[in-house]
């Protein structure tokens, strides 16, 4: 009995040991990334970099390109959320290579057993900073269509998205 019970446990902890989450990781590309995290950034999406904006009431221009005929957007409104849009991904889409190209590099040094804690540091420090610097991007374009709405369209918009009414929705608005 005491054998069966061992035999069990045996096989019980190797069974656990299989069903890690990472099981199937190992044969990524790139390892930190999913396909469709990269399949994102090769194509700029924003990947919920900008949810602090998007969940405060700062709606992002794919969106409201997306949203434009039941916010009624002028057509103004829609040429000029369209160029920040455009300027958004044409910024947005080298920084994703410059971060895919990072990732990357920091996953083969450690494939080919040649990090050390020096490589580390450095390859994580400049990931983080590209990180930032994507995570920027996506955010300051947020900030730039609050500036084209009126406060009914924010408040439609938000309404629209599902977004619940203790978001802030209006800001101030230049003239």
């Amino acid at each position: 009995m005491k054998i069966l019970a061992l035999a069990f446990g045996v096989l019980f902890s190797s069974t656990a040991l299989a069903q890690s989450p990472y099981a199937g990781m190992q044969t990524r590309p790139v390892k930190a990334l999913s396909e469709q995290q990269i399949a994102d950034l090769k194509t700029g999406r924003g990947m919920g970099l900008a949810l602090p904006a998007e969940l405060n009431g700062y709606p992002g221009p794919a969106h409201l390109l997306e949203l434009s005929d039941k916010l009624e957007l002028s057509a103004n409104q829609k040429d000029r959320i369209k160029q920040l849009f455009d300027s958004m991904k044409a910024e947005a889409l080298p920084i994703d290579a410059k971060l895919i190209d990072q990732e990357t590099a920091l996953d083969q040094q450690f494939a080919a057993h040649t990090i050390t804690p020096d490589r580390l540091k450095d390859a994580t420090t400049q990931i983080g900073i590209t990180q930032a610097e994507l995570r920027n991007t996506h955010l300051k374009y947020h900030l730039e269509t609050t500036q084209i709405l009126s406060p009914h369209q924010m408040r439609q918009y938000a309404e629209l998205r599902g977004y619940t009414s203790d978001a802030p929705t209006e800001h101030r608005h230049k003239q």
